[in-house]
């Protein structure tokens, strides 16, 4: 693991959740508002709850076990679990889960994508099964 990567995993973790939150409220202002916000790098799992600009209620969304990755031809994301409790978003992770996403390709960009891939890097056993079982996209 580089410098680059070990610094960038401290940041994230010491970041605190509500910096998180009023950032993104700030930019979504009009649009939804963020409630609650926990990212745990170690455990691959991201918990959101935001409330849509106009609505009454909230919607929660939990993603798990996720990664980014280089096949040899290019970078590529892929979610392994992600639930919601809305039946209709559920619906929609169910067509993302498990596939292996390919990330286009920015020459200027090819830097950080490569610090991006060795920060979020899949587990050994996870990539095995992702070259075995992924459907490429």
């Amino acid at each position: 693991m580089s410098f680059k990567s070990s610094l960038i995993k401290i940041v994230i973790k010491l970041t605190p959740n509500m910096l998180i939150v009023w950032g993104a409220n700030f930019i979504l202002k009009g649009i939804a508002e963020l409630l609650e916000f926990n990212f745990d790098l170690d455990t691959r799992k991201v918990y959101v709850k935001t409330r849509l600009y106009g609505e009454a209620d909230s919607i929660e969304i939990c993603l798990e076990d996720f990664a980014v990755f280089n096949d040899g031809e290019s970078y590529r994301f892929i979610l392994h679990q992600a639930r919601s409790d809305r039946p209709w978003l559920n619906n929609i992770l169910a067509r993302v889960i498990g596939k292996a996403w390919k990330i286009p390709a920015i020459p200027q960009l090819a830097a950080q994508l490569e610090l991006i891939a060795e920060v979020f890097k899949a587990k050994p056993p996870a990539l095995e099964k992702i070259a075995a079982d992924a459907p490429v996209q």
